[in-house]
This record gives structure tokens, sequence and C-alpha cells, in this order.
């Protein structure tokens, strides 16, 4: 037996064990449409988000579905983080690439404003913001965490220029 008579047997399009799977092809947990669309509404507003939850519940497919679905959306960068765990240069190296600013480790002030100017002529000139997406969040160090949360506000924390779902 082939791997598409098994999926045709059981009436599937996908194998779902595949990591592979693409995200039109998830199940969706229940209520995370709802989170979907909180977070659509406050995407233009900024801030942070969370998901939380026992290891092995969904949190990282519903991440993937999340980004899909905030993709579709006309106006808005979707950045997704894919090594946590870096520290403060290689950071800043991999916000600089999501989000096309070119940032050196040994300019990190430089690096800093640059960044932050790309969001804030962003915002201004669209009515969307910047979404950057963490999975594995706990991964992140506390340094990392205070550099995101500086970097997404402006004007003395009135302006928030980023939104962050971890």
């Amino acid at each position: 037996m082939n791997d598409n008579h098994l999926r045709a047997l059981y009436g599937l399009k996908y194998n779902p064990f595949l990591s592979s799977l693409p995200p039109e092809a998830l199940w969706v947990l229940p209520g995370a449409d709802i989170f979907e669309h909180r977070i659509q509404a406050l995407v233009t507003q900024g801030g942070f988000a969370l998901i939380t939850g026992e290891p092995g519940q969904g949190k990282s497919k519903t991440l993937q579905w999340i980004a899909q679905r905030l993709r579709l959306m006309p106006d808005l960068v979707v950045g997704v983080m894919e090594r946590p765990q870096s520290k403060m240069a290689d950071f800043y190296r991999e916000l600089g690439e999501l989000f096309g600013v070119g940032l050196t480790p040994l300019n990190r002030y430089g690096g800093f404003k640059a960044l932050r100017t790309k969001w804030k002529n962003h915002c201004q000139s669209t009515l969307a913001r910047p979404v950057l997406l963490i999975d594995e969040a706990q991964e992140v160090s506390s340094a990392c965490l205070t550099e995101l949360r500086l970097l997404q506000s402006a004007t003395f924390d009135s302006e928030s220029l980023l939104f962050t779902i971890l």
C-alpha cells in the first residue's frame, strides 16, 4: 500500500503527519478563529499577543495558520523569527533581514534607529503595522525581549510601531 492509497482510503488530501503540511490543510483549534479575529483587529494598534498552552497542544501550528491568514491582509508586513534563541547581535541581524533593513551588530544604536524609522514610515504611509511572529518564544533572552519592547514603541510609549505574537 502506498501513501496515495492510504490517503484515498481515509479521504485525506494531505498526509497529516508531515511537517510540510500547508497551512490551509490545518485543523483549526476551537477558539483559534476568535483569536485570529482579535489579532486582525489589534494589528493596527500594535502591542503584544501571546499563545499559551501545554506542549503538543498546537501552538506552533496555530501560529502557522495565523501567519498565513495575516499574509492575506493588504499592506501588512509579516516577519517570522526563526532563531529566537539568538544572542543580541544575531537577533538584530534577523530583525533587519525580516523587515528589509541592513543592520550590523557593531552599530546597534544605528540599527535600532534605522529599524524604528522604517517601521514608523511604514505605519505613517499605510493603515496597518508590521507584524512579528516568534515561535518558541520561551527561548528568547530577556535582553532581546527588552530590546524588542523598546524597538516597537515611540513617542514615550504612546505610539506602537509593531505587533508581536509570541
